[in-house]
């Protein structure tokens, strides 16, 4: 069970960083040169508060 927790929320974690992305890059005016590392730099902590607090709640 723990494994469709963690691949329904890694989907919902990628569509909420770019949707995260896009309205930095509306702030901004334009978009970022290096627009994948943004991209991670915004998943990467995401994901990893989220996934611990499914593994704590989780058991």
């Amino acid at each position: 069970m723990e494994f469709i927790y963690f691949t329904a929320t890694a989907i919902i974690l990628y569509v909420l960083s770019d949707m995260i992305l896009l309205r930095v890059e509306r702030m901004r005016g334009r978009p970022f040169q290096q627009r994948s590392l943004v991209f991670m730099a915004i998943l990467m902590p995401l994901s990893l508060a989220v996934f611990a607090l499914i593994r704590n709640l989780a058991g």
